[in-house]
């Protein structure tokens, strides 16, 4: 495969072309991808047409694959969570939000592919957690990296819009874990900002009128535009993603249109 990489934005993001997952992927092609995938953090794949054997196949060479506890998985390969508004309420992907980080191994990356989508809208936004830490004041970058915050899979699942039962075993088998406020990647060394208005509910050992300000001033820090990548999907598009130094946001603006999007997660390891 001759494979083209036009990079989206100076903070995150690019388009690689070239590349068709039904094919088997060389060793060549896979550490193309995966120099892409850190060097950019998200990369979009154009006119995939994959079954969800080859989707799982292909996330499983990043490393391990991660079964939702709440959201439904296909029946055939259960790797492959079902997005899809006909089976669950997606507005509680319409927040910034890095995957699982509710997990004490939190996810490494996911790999999503658009199946069927609404006539406008349901566009999805990456922000580079890297980049936002990088622009940062050092006094800052330095208080930060003294704390930890906790990540609660109960703040972006509430109770009225899940099944009880569902929810409860969710919730007892994932009990809230506190993680670092700035993590390090494992692959590049790199420092990001790893708190979320999707799972983060405090700082440890922090009151939250203190704290609480602190974490909205990161949120808002994190999600200015200068560090996104919005992206307009096209059926057979597929996005692969850094969880480890980014956050992403579902726009939900498609009022009853159907969406629908396969995704596989892969676990990553224990921030540090």
């Amino acid at each position: 495969m001759s494979i083209s990489i036009e990079q989206i934005t100076p903070a995150i993001g690019a388009i690689v072309s070239g590349v068709d997952l039904a094919q088997p992927i060389d060793s060549t092609t896979r550490d193309a991808l995966n120099a892409a995938f850190l060097a950019h953090q998200v990369i979009f794949l154009r006119d995939q047409d994959i079954t969800q054997v080859q989707h799982r196949d292909f996330a499983a060479g990043f490393g391990p694959l991660h079964v939702h506890p709440i959201y439904p998985n296909s029946d055939a390969v259960p790797e492959i969570m079902l997005l899809d508004t006909a089976l669950n309420d997606l507005r509680d992907n319409a927040t910034w939000h890095s995957d699982v980080s509710f997990s004490p191994t939190p996810s490494l990356g996911a790999v999503l592919l658009a199946k069927q989508l609404p006539p406008l809208g349901g566009d999805t936004l990456w922000a580079s957690a890297t980049a936002a830490y990088a622009a940062l004041p050092d006094n800052l970058k330095s208080y930060l990296a003294t704390l930890s915050a906790t990540h609660d899979l109960a703040k972006s699942f509430p109770a009225d819009r899940f099944a009880a039962d569902v929810l409860e075993a969710a919730k007892r088998k994932n009990p809230p874990t506190a993680h670092p406020v700035i993590r390090t990647h494992p692959a590049t060394g790199k420092k990001a900002i790893f708190v979320s208005e999707g799972f983060t509910t405090g700082i440890v050992g922090m009151e939250p009128t203190m704290a609480d300000p602190l974490l909205s001033m990161l949120y808002a820090h994190i999600a200015r535009p200068e560090f996104t990548v919005r992206w307009k999907w096209r059926v057979g598009d597929v996005a692969i993603w850094d969880n480890r130094g980014t956050q992403h946001y579902a726009t939900y603006d498609y009022g009853d249109a159907r969406r629908v999007m396969n995704r596989a997660t892969i676990i990553g390891d224990a921030p540090y």
